[in-house]
């Protein structure tokens, strides 16, 4: 595993294999330098020495950061290796892992000490799932975790499973919402209107947890692949 440069010091990202219902792929974590030069890890990976000690260099981890539902796994291990850093959890996980120390829980609006650097949206609407989707102003970058999703011919290390499975939904070689979110969406209204509020925001690129990132006519690649819950 090794971090890479996707916008030059300001953000960094990890991709990071997975192994869920006996499907393989990669997830995404992603570190973000804040206001100050201190450091966020969104949705953390299970980091070994030489990954924590190449974060370390970067500048001083302050957040350690759950966006979604099932993106909480290797935070308490990441709070091992950062023990100074705050834990900010989406709504959920505390149900799910009921011992996780945290210091905040994530809403619409972010934490004073992230200084003005993110803004954040929690989505609402879908029975299954919760996930706060965030904005990093200084960058113009968008980051999702399932809300869109991006498996292509060109995406590594994904399990024929996968594949059959997104082909099932209609998602592959197409940005759309993880399955869970499009079997669903039970309150349109407020999905509506917290997908609305990130449509909102000004994005050139979206960093995504799961499948290729999202690069090129970003804004128009989500308002396509939320079309069901925006109608």
């Amino acid at each position: 595993m090794q971090l890479t440069e996707f916008i030059p010091d300001q953000i960094w990202l990890l991709d990071y294999p997975v192994n869920y219902a006996g499907c393989r792929f990669n997830a995404r974590m992603s570190v973000l330098r804040l206001t100050g030069g201190a450091l966020m890890l969104h949705s953390p990976c299970d980091m070994d020495d030489a990954t924590a000690n190449a974060i370390a260099r970067l500048g001083p981890v302050s957040s350690i950061v759950a966006p979604g539902s099932f993106h909480h796994m290797y935070v308490a291990k990441a709070q091992a290796r950062f023990p100074a850093a705050r834990t900010y959890l989406c709504p959920g996980v505390e149900r799910k892992v009921p011992g996780l120390r945290f210091d905040w829980m994530l809403g619409d609006r972010p934490p004073t000490e992230w200084g003005g650097t993110m803004d954040q949206v929690l989505i609402r609407g879908c029975r299954f799932m919760w996930e706060v989707a965030m904005l990093h102003r200084p960058s113009k970058t968008l980051l999702l975790v399932d809300a869109i999703e991006n498996f292509t011919d060109r995406t590594a290390d994904v399990s024929w499973q996968v594949k059959a499975w997104f082909k099932l939904f209609g998602m592959w070689n197409k940005p759309r919402p993880a399955p869970e979110y499009r079997l669903g969406w039970s309150d349109k209204v407020a999905a509506r209107s917290s997908l609305e509020k990130i449509l909102a925001w000004d994005f050139d690129s979206i960093v995504l947890s799961h499948g290729d990132n999202i690069t090129e006519n970003a804004k128009e690649q989500a308002r396509r692949a939320w079309t069901p819950p925006l109608r």
